[in-house]
């Protein structure tokens, strides 16, 4: 018994060690692993651009909007106030079936952040490298080129704003591995019916964009749903699939900007009732006597029209 207590202590010893080796194997692979968590960079302009990582190049950050660097987008560092963490689950990309038709935006690039119905932001899509460093527009100059297309065309600023944020993320110079361009994502052949010459104008593409939505909004008798999915998938696929079409990114796409919608008229409805709770507030009441003079006054002259 006595010879059989140094055997047992030694192969606990060989566990043990064999144990502590393979901790330290474990915890060398995931330092070893490059951090893949995804992040939000903050915009001056109130929305954010999911990434996983970034590079500092000059006077510009390149974010990468894929693990294997292949998508990305450079944005003027100083229009970037901070970065958080993404706490969202990505979507899952689409099966190659799933994908769109050619349409005036881009239709094969999955959007890669939370689920349509609990989205906090959206990715950017990956625009063509070759589209050049982004250029946003700053938030006065982008809210006068809304204002005056959307009253032009009778439609909510705060609807085409969600637009323009789904179809570039606000850069003006966005464009699309299939050649949509601009902060509404327009084809060539779109813009050219448009009447949209340069469709790197912010005035002209938000123009066009703003005439073309309208135009489908009348189309579908101003069935939002309907209209935004022709404008992403096209009015062909909606006329086909007698609806918003199967695919992925469409589905995403207009639920994406359905839930950003609907947040701004809920968020501007809350404004609205708090001021009005306010006022009621701070407006003073007459002191009790001028009330009981009125009220006396009225009595008075209920009396004298006996």
């Amino acid at each position: 018994m006595m010879r059989r207590r140094p055997l047992a202590t030694e192969r606990a010893a060989r566990i043990a060690a064999k144990a502590s080796v393979l901790v330290c194997v474990i915890a060398a692979c995931l330092l070893a692993r490059p951090a893949t968590a995804a992040e939000l960079a903050i915009l001056r302009n109130g929305f954010s651009i999911r990434h996983e990582h970034r590079l500092v190049m000059g006077t510009n950050t390149r974010l990468f909007l894929a693990a294997d660097d292949s998508s990305f987008t450079d944005v003027p560092t100083e229009e970037i106030t901070g970065y958080e963490k993404d706490l969202s689950l990505p979507v899952p990309a689409p099966f190659p079936s799933s994908a769109p038709a050619d349409s005036h935006a881009s239709n094969s690039v999955p959007f890669g952040s939370a689920k349509p119905e609990s989205a906090k932001s959206w990715p950017a899509r990956p625009w063509s490298a070759k589209s050049g460093s982004a250029k946003f527009v700053t938030a006065p100059g982008l809210n006068q080129v809304v204002n005056s297309a959307s009253a032009a065309y009778h439609l909510d600023p705060d609807l085409v704003n969600s637009v323009i944020h789904a179809e570039s993320g606000f850069n003006s110079r966005a464009v699309s591995p299939k050649g949509a361009r601009g902060l509404m994502q327009l084809m060539p052949g779109t813009a050219n019916q448009l009447g949209v010459n340069d469709a790197f104008d912010p005035q002209a593409n938000v123009t066009g964009g703003s005439r073309y939505l309208r135009e489908l909004l009348e189309r579908y008798n101003f069935d939002l749903v309907k209209a935004l999915a022709a404008y992403n998938a096209g009015p062909q696929r909606v006329e086909q699939y007698r609806g918003v079409p199967p695919f992925r990114e469409t589905r995403a796409y207009v639920a994406r900007i359905v839930h950003e919608y609907n947040l701004k008229k809920t968020a501007q409805e809350k404004i609205a009732r708090r001021e009005e709770a306010k006022q009621k507030q701070v407006s003073p009441k007459p002191p009790a006597h001028a009330r009981a003079s009125k009220t006396a006054a009225t009595a008075v002259t209920a009396e004298s029209q006996h």
